[in-house]
């Protein structure tokens, strides 16, 4: 065995590994397909008193769109923030050129509020913690 034999760790979260292994996958996936690195959008709700009221945080990468945490304080929920939050992020994924969202989100959670906006489910993955599965869904923006 030598002094530059590469070493195995295994960790908790590592915020530096993550940058590093984001940085090389994008360029990796941009020289694979010719599209520029994903660029990241939220969406936020306030109260009058800059309380956040709910928030939806976002990508977009070519003409593919995708939501990543979509949130509503309990105490607001069933007053169509969702909806709007939902709607906003569409819009934006719009403005940046994308026909597509994409988006999973637990069979605990909500995807029949997913299916009421006109999201396609794609396929599920079980295995998640209490018998529950991932759910992934799939919209076109252009109609």
């Amino acid at each position: 065995m030598t002094n530059d034999e590469p070493v195995l760790r295994t960790g908790d979260a590592d915020k530096e590994l993550e940058e590093l292994l984001g940085e090389r996958l994008d360029e990796f996936n941009s020289a694979a397909t010719g599209v520029d690195e994903e660029t990241d959008f939220s969406v936020r709700v306030t109260d009058r008193n800059g309380e956040t009221i709910g928030g939806l945080t976002g990508w977009t990468w070519g003409e593919l769109g995708g939501i990543e945490l979509l949130w509503v304080r309990e105490d607001h929920r069933h007053a169509g923030w969702g909806t709007r939050l939902l709607r906003a992020a569409e819009a934006e994924a719009r403005r940046r050129g994308c026909t597509r969202m994409t988006l999973s989100t637990y069979s605990f959670q909500a995807p029949e509020f997913y299916a009421r906006h006109g999201y396609r489910e794609a396929g599920r993955l079980p295995g998640v913690p209490g018998g529950h599965e991932d759910v992934y869904f799939f919209k076109d923006l252009s109609g």
